[in-house]
């Protein structure tokens, strides 16, 4: 039995999919759509993962890239960032929680609005994510902050340039020294040019990066 004690709020579904009648009241403008994954104040965060923004049916279940077939959850167990593949379709299990928070690894978004694709944000409202984005790690200081989608990391940072991989964090103004910038690939199935393993493979460079940190 789990003794991980949450403090996110639980699905508003009560731990049933959504159908698809119900996403449609979930694009909304609330910035809050999803609750963020953190290890508690006070406990480390050595990998900080920042989605885009929250689709439908992850603000419909208050889970992080739950829509099933999103190949987020596949490719971080692949990489062996947890134990299992994680099931978010219906929320997001407190052993789950535990599972990630315990290893030091938080979830967050760039925009907290809930969108069918993420090329409905604004330019504005990915400006505005970054310089959250920049003061949570300001605060938190991860080891490691992994932006997953390089386009919308281009447009919020304003490095049209910018590709994938680890990032010359001193482009950006106020970036810590001590925390490392990666770029990997947004993992929704509307990316044709990744697959599970190929997502996997990104996702082990950045766990090593997170590694080399602990050990030194």
């Amino acid at each position: 039995m789990s003794t991980h004690r949450t403090t996110r709020s639980p699905s508003p579904l009560g731990g049933r999919r959504p159908s698809k009648d119900e996403l449609a009241r979930f694009a909304t403008d609330d910035p809050h759509a999803m609750d963020d994954l953190m290890p508690p104040e006070g406990e480390p965060l050595h990998l900080l993962i920042v989605g885009v923004n929250p689709g439908l049916w992850t603000a419909a279940v208050n889970a992080p890239f739950a829509r099933p077939g999103n190949r987020f959850w596949p490719s971080l167990h692949r990489a062996g960032l947890t134990d299992h593949v994680v099931d978010a379709s219906r929320g997001l299990s407190a052993e789950d929680e535990g599972q990630l928070t315990g290893r030091g690894i938080g979830l967050t978004n760039l925009v907290g609005r809930a969108t069918v694709r993420a090329d409905e944000l604004t330019r504005e409202e990915l400006r505005e994510g970054a310089r959250r984005i920049l003061a949570e790690v300001g605060s938190r200081r991860p080891d490691v902050v992994a932006v997953a989608g390089i386009t919308a990391f281009r447009t919020a940072f304003g490095l049209p340039k910018a590709a994938m991989g680890r990032q010359d964090a001193s482009a950006i103004e106020g970036w810590p020294d001590d925390v490392e910038l990666w770029v990997v690939p947004q993992p929704s199935g509307l990316n044709a040019h990744e697959n599970v393993e190929t997502l996997a493979e990104k996702w082990r460079v950045v766990w090593r990066a997170v590694g080399a940190h602990q050990s030194s």
